[in-house]
């Protein structure tokens, strides 16, 4: 009796891992093009706050 319930039980894993179709999906999707328009600021951050960190360490060093 154990040995039918055992493979009752490995049938029955067996079966649901084998679930699914073998075969080839025929869905073919386009990729999709994401265009993202960037702001032009008018202050560049990029010079100005090592600038700034500058004129700090400079005022704090005169003292």
């Amino acid at each position: 009796m154990k040995k039918l319930a055992l493979a009752a039980v490995f049938a029955g894993a067996a079966s649901s891992a084998m679930a699914g179709s073998y075969a080839k999906g025929e869905v073919e999707m386009e990729p999709v093009v994401v265009v993202e328009e960037t702001k032009q600021s008018s202050s560049n951050a990029g010079i100005v706050v090592p600038l700034l960190l500058v004129a700090i360490i400079a005022a704090a060093a005169s003292n």
